[in-house]
């Protein structure tokens, strides 16, 4: 583009009704998805630009509750008249979000940026924005439902975008890419500089979002399609050209907050019985196997690796779905979406990686997953992906099999025998899939493989008045490292359950 926002407006054009009364355009320019990634890899030829943050005292100004009283004016939203898929709002530049972001709009072939203009806004009792240019800029969008009263996509804040999914209720995040996250080093935080919006030219239920990445150490295009049939479901291509060595490049980085349920109430703190918006990690691994991981909230954070070749999806899940295990009528825990990553090509050799950081809150997002390439990440490579992301109540394509749906930990031995100190007891609730067809009394087996300990008093049975199947196991450790441990249920030679794999911190405990 190549023009400031005083130039753009200089050149501005009004838009008519078929657009949204009240918005003004740059020029046309021609555009398309090979345009953008072009664009993107001629950025990674050159020094990386930080982002220039004008008026920054007075945007500082704006925290959280001077924020809440902007408010856009939804009747100039793009395609705020029903011209378009969904309406468009666009969100101000605030303390927390001091980075402005073009937006432009796509058709036939060439876009025309929006300008920003105070005029979009009301402003409440917040008097001092008048200190603020025209040519400001925006922070980011949102996409709201037909009529303008709910939104259920958002794109605020370096690289990170959210949906209200299925159940309509915001949770977990998404990113465009993560770098370094987990290490010692401080992890690199890319930005959307720049956004597209166009019509789907095959679904009037969806929209295509095109965006412009750009960090220290890579620049990035994206192409989604973002269409809402209930669920939600996002079809993207991405291409990266990292203009650095990058030790961990994560690809389709999902973020989310894990405090504490039944596994760890020892942390419970609060008088809710459980807090968090994703409570396991699932992985279907590109041979087939299907893996349950309960989350932790360790004391240090912790790497985990699932090496895989080509995976069939991964994701963070929300599976429990009970009011009364949250007792929260303010903020639902029981309504966040789980979002799947369907890789779309082969992903070739790598990991699903999971990284966990303390946390002793609600507010922080301490949970990371992403796929993890084994190819090292060189200044100069080009990699592409295509996946998609499903934002839904449940997994897209859940398996013919029992599921975990509890994990607990308490002291290990027998009631009313002396309890051993250096055991725990391990209980895990299985339930749904061939389970559903078992009567008590069938010699359903346990099948527990720790990667080092002692396993005993394992058995199973079937919870009473109830299709659920519970496994019990004792674990004994040398040590106090954490130590990884796999189970499932087996009847003769048929695998009943998927595979929960769990890492157990003894010292935690």
């Amino acid at each position: 583009m190549g023009f400031s926002f005083a130039a753009m407006a200089a050149l501005a054009l009004r838009a008519g009704s078929a657009e949204a009364e009240g918005l003004t355009f740059g020029p046309a320019r021609a555009f398309d998805f090979d345009g953008l990634r072009a664009r993107a890899k001629r950025l990674a030829t050159k020094p990386y630009q930080p982002p220039v943050i004008r008026f920054g005292d007075v945007l500082e100004r704006l925290d959280y509750d001077a924020y809440q009283q902007i408010r856009f004016i939804p009747s100039s939203g793009l395609w705020a008249d029903g011209t378009g898929p969904f309406p468009v709002q666009f969100f101000h530049l605030g303390r927390f979000f001091k980075t402005p972001v073009a937006l432009s709009v796509v058709k036939d072939g060439s876009a025309r940026e929006i300008l920003y203009s105070r005029s979009l806004f009301s402003y409440g009792s917040v008097n001092f924005t008048a200190d603020l240019p025209d040519d400001l800029g925006f922070a980011g969008f949102r996409v709201m439902d037909p009529g303008g009263n709910t939104d259920w996509l958002a794109f605020l804040g370096a690289a990170y975008f959210r949906s209200s999914g299925q159940l309509d209720q915001y949770g977990l995040s998404a990113r465009g890419i993560a770098v370094d996250t987990g290490l010692p080093t401080p992890e690199e935080f890319p930005h959307f500089t720049s956004f597209w919006f166009e019509a789907s030219a095959t679904d009037p239920q969806a929209l295509v979002v095109y965006a412009l990445m750009d960090g220290p150490s890579i620049a990035g295009a994206f192409k989604m399609e973002c269409a809402k049939h209930g669920g939600v479901v996002m079809q993207i291509e991405a291409a990266f050209y990292p203009r650095a060595a990058i030790t961990r490049m994560g690809i389709a980085p999902l973020t989310s907050m894990f405090w504490y349920d039944e596994t760890n109430r020892r942390q419970a703190r609060d008088w809710r019985p459980e807090i968090h918006d994703s409570d396991g990690l699932a992985v279907w691994t590109g041979a087939g196997e299907r893996i349950w991981r309960p989350l932790n909230d360790p004391s240090q954070v912790r790497v985990n690796w699932f090496v895989d070749k080509n995976p069939k999806g991964f994701g963070l899940l929300q599976r429990d779905r009970n009011f009364e295990d949250y007792q929260d009528d303010g903020v639902f825990y029981e309504r966040r979406p789980s979002v799947w990553v369907e890789p779309l090509d082969e992903w070739g050799d790598g990991a699903v990686q999971l990284v966990e950081i303390p946390t002793d809150d609600e507010i922080s997002d301490n949970i990371v997953a992403y796929w993890l390439p084994k190819t090292p990440v060189t200044p100069g490579s080009e990699w592409n992906f295509k996946y998609r992301l499903h934002w839904l109540a449940d997994e897209p394509y859940p398996p013919n099999l029992g599921r975990v749906i509890s994990t607990r930990i308490g002291r290990g031995g027998i009631p009313g025998q002396p309890r051993p100190k250096d055991k725990k007891k391990l209980v895990i609730d299985f339930a749904g899939g061939p389970l559903d067809d078992l009567k008590k009394g069938d010699p359903v087996k346990l099948i527990v493989d720790p990667a080092r300990g002692k396993i005993d008093n394992d058995y199973t049975l079937q919870v009473v008045g109830t299709k659920r199947w519970r496994a019990f196991f004792d674990i004994a450790l040398d040590d106090n490292e954490p130590v990884d441990v796999r189970a499932f249920l087996r009847l003769n030679d048929q695998a009943l359950t998927e595979t929960w794999l769990y890492q157990y911190i003894p010292f935690e405990y």
